[in-house]
């Protein structure tokens, strides 16, 4: 657990106040990071862990951990008031208890943002959101911060203007991955492992089914060579997939929920990573494989192929939801020497090494202390 509010909320350094839905370890690496390099001290608001990924979460001593089960009505708005945070930051717009709170820390006088990783796709909800936004959510904040290209247009037509928008919202735990990736860049000479990799929930916009079927086809028509693939992840569609006649092909296997740590051992023995992912706004399991050092094969749909895959350079897209182009995709990457490989896989972890915790905790930091 982490500390308790009379721990944190004493000493002379900034506060910062954390509205967030669903926390994962990823999000967790990046605020450790803020505590240490701001000098800060976090009030963490989060919704329950999701029981398709129950992760376990190692907290700073000086983040202070509130369920918002705990935070009803107007409390929220009292604990704005007590630690009067020179930064808040809130997870999307879904919680109005929420937008009260960050509206409160707005008046107050600090930095509030709202973080975003909804791309802008012009369907008309999003128009809708779009002419409601510039009443509502600038009540509420002065910033959005995104993760990447699609989401800074979604933010611009929410009514931010480009200096009051930031990219790179979303960071893998380089700490975790970069050493996996050093290591295995270290320990494969000449052979490469011929092992496709695939973590993601078992949910429909994932296309575990497309992927198993593009698979299966590739083995049996004689077009696979010696790969396999490894899927990783747990969800509504896991035992499903699982059954069909695809997900149940000898060279698949369903490795189910794996903890961070367990999934070393797993990567280590990975030649490559593929999403295939209908609707994925970021995907930063993307720049956790890239960072692990590991070849790329992902859908038009995965947002974080803008920052981290180099298309020819450390692997390969396709058409989202195409199975003929998944195919495709695949084959090009099997068809690669392990000398390819290889230089995939250095390419990956350049890619990957480019953005860190420590550059989230910058960009959180110059934030604050911009003020208004």
């Amino acid at each position: 657990m982490a500390g308790t509010l009379a721990a944190v909320s004493h000493s002379a350094r900034p506060t910062i106040l954390v509205l967030y839905t669903e926390l994962a370890p990823y999000v967790l690496s990046c605020l450790n990071a803020l505590v240490e390099q701001a000098d800060a001290d976090i009030h963490l608001v989060r919704w329950p862990l999701n029981q398709e990924a129950p992760f376990t979460l190692a907290f700073h001593p000086r983040i202070c951990v509130h369920e918002r089960a705990s935070l009803a009505g107007g409390a929220l708005v009292d604990l704005v008031a007590r630690i009067r945070p020179a930064l808040t930051i809130t997870s999307g717009w879904v919680d109005r208890d929420y937008l009260r709170a960050a509206a409160e820390a707005k008046r107050s006088g600090g930095v509030s943002i709202i973080a975003l990783d909804t791309a802008w796709r012009g369907h008309w909800k999003q128009w809708a959101n779009a002419l409601i936004a510039r009443i509502r959510l600038h009540r509420s904040f002065t910033h959005a911060w995104v993760t990447g290209k699609a989401q800074a247009e979604y933010a611009r037509r929410l009514g931010f203007g480009t200096d009051r928008i930031r990219t790179g919202f979303y960071s893998a735990d380089t700490a975790l991955f970069l050493p996996l990736g050093e290591r295995i860049m270290a320990m494969r000479n000449e052979q490469w492992p011929h092992r496709l990799l695939c973590v993601a929930r078992y949910i429909p916009t994932k296309g575990h089914q497309l992927l198993c079927d593009a698979f299966a086809e590739l083995c049996d028509a004689g077009d696979a060579g010696d790969w396999q693939l490894w899927i990783a992840g747990t969800g509504e569609l896991h035992e499903q997939v699982k059954a069909s006649p695809s997900g149940r092909h000898a060279r698949i296997t369903h490795l189910g929920f794996k903890q961070p740590e367990e999934m070393r051992t797993i990567v280590e023995q990975a030649g490559a990573f593929v999403l295939p992912s209908t609707y994925e706004p970021w995907g930063v399991v993307v720049h956790e494989h890239a960072c692990a050092a590991l070849p790329l094969v992902l859908s038009s749909a995965v947002g974080a192929s803008e920052r981290f895959l180099k298309e020819g350079g450390n692997g390969f897209r396709f058409i989202a939801g195409d199975k003929s182009s998944l195919k495709t995709a695949l084959r090009m990457l099997i068809l690669s020497h392990d000398i390819e490989l290889r230089a995939m896989g250095q390419r990956s972890l350049e890619l990957g090494k480019a953005w860190s915790p420590g550059s989230w905790a910058e960009t959180a930091a110059e934030l604050m202390n911009s003020r208004r």
